[in-house]
């Protein structure tokens, strides 16, 4: 999970993260988002705006902390679900939640 936190936190430094469920939810209707990662406690309501339209738009999404941690660690808030623009850091998302086993869809 520290891995997966590192990469979230370069990608948020470069801008290629977009953090919170309405800021994902704008990406992935626009098409910007390239995967995104849920925090394991994510409310019902994340889950239907966001979860949803990734599954729908064929968006991979990986199993993150809590939201707590996740905030915590990216230095914000509770956050429920964290969008990835970079196509090349999304890949890394997925390939190492694919080898940890984190990969939900």
């Amino acid at each position: 999970m520290n891995d997966l936190i590192g990469l979230l936190g370069l990608g948020l430094r470069a801008g290629h993260v977009l953090i919170g469920v309405e800021a994902v939810r704008r990406a992935l209707q626009a098409g910007e988002c390239r995967c995104i990662v849920v925090a394991s406690d994510a409310s019902q309501r994340a889950l239907e705006k966001a979860a949803r339209l990734a599954t729908a738009r064929g968006i991979p999404q990986i199993a993150g902390p809590t939201a707590q941690e996740l905030g915590a660690r990216l230095g914000k808030p509770p956050v429920m679900v964290v969008g990835v623009r970079d196509p090349a850091l999304a890949d890394g998302i997925v390939r190492l939640a694919s080898a940890k086993g984190s990969t939900e869809a």
